[in-house]
């Protein structure tokens, strides 16, 4: 009896979630990955060593590890693409193998290699292979369509009209009073443009009527000359001031 209690082994120190199954989620023909978490409660560190009965399967990261008191470790598990028959039942296990840790580790194979088998504690998982039903399938459909999409497409409808400026009757008389002063100014201008081309037709015959020359005639000329400048400038003013007039009215 002695011996038999001896030989017993430990229960598993470590929470396993989940506790018994691993189950990966098809299609599978892609890498499907699933989940194990590792908790230590006790106030002591563990080692730990995952196994498999399907290692060229299976893909495990981390593998082996200390884990601290306390603290959790999540493993992840990664099966790899197969052609998936629904009738062959899956036969993979796995078996997370623990041990506390001694106080000074400098060498894990080394751990395990001189570990006694009442020292070591272990937990079985099997693993399930699923396939999406179609309700799954309905699912994911109905909450794709139910995902909001932005419409970045312009709104239809009638452009907003342009704000048009009115003018009050202030505004009007003020511009009916100035137009008529600019007319004004242009009846003047007409006068003064009149009496300067008669001058210089005058001047202009003065000259010819001299000789060549002389200095009468190259005054002449000079006094002649000076009226062209003024009447180009009079000529433009009248044409502004009628294309504003026309324009305004």
């Amino acid at each position: 009896m002695a011996a038999a209690a001896a030989l017993a082994k430990h229960e598993q120190i470590l929470v396993l979630d989940p506790p018994t199954d691993l189950k990966f989620k098809g299609p599978f023909t892609d890498v499907v990955t699933t989940n194990l978490k590792l908790r230590n409660p006790s106030d002591r560190k563990v080692c730990f060593k995952v196994k498999t009965t399907a290692p060229r399967r299976y893909c495990v990261r981390p593998n082996s590890g200390i884990i601290d008191p306390g603290t959790s470790v999540t493993v992840s598990v990664m099966l790899q693409p197969f052609d998936y028959d629904p009738n062959e039942k899956s036969k993979h296990k796995f078996m997370v193998q623990t041990i506390f840790a001694p106080p000074n580790i400098s060498d894990m194979e080394a751990v395990w290699k001189e570990a006694k088998p009442d020292e070591l504690m272990d937990s079985k998982l099997r693993c399930v292979f699923e396939m999406p039903n179609e309700n799954d399938k309905l699912n994911d459909i109905e909450s794709s369509k139910s995902a909001p999409v932005l419409n970045t497409s312009k709104q239809d409808g009638p452009m907003p009209k342009p704000h048009s400026v009115s003018l009050n009757d202030t505004e009007t008389r003020k511009l009916v009073e100035e137009c008529k002063r600019l007319q004004g100014e242009v009846m003047k201008l007409s006068d003064e443009n009149r009496h300067l081309k008669e001058e210089d037709l005058r001047l202009r015959k003065v000259a010819r009527s001299d000789k060549s020359g002389s200095p009468t005639a190259l005054a002449l000329r000079e006094n002649g000359s000076n009226p062209l400048p003024s009447l180009l400038v009079v000529i433009a003013a009248i044409f502004i001031g009628f294309f504003l007039g026309k324009f305004i009215l």
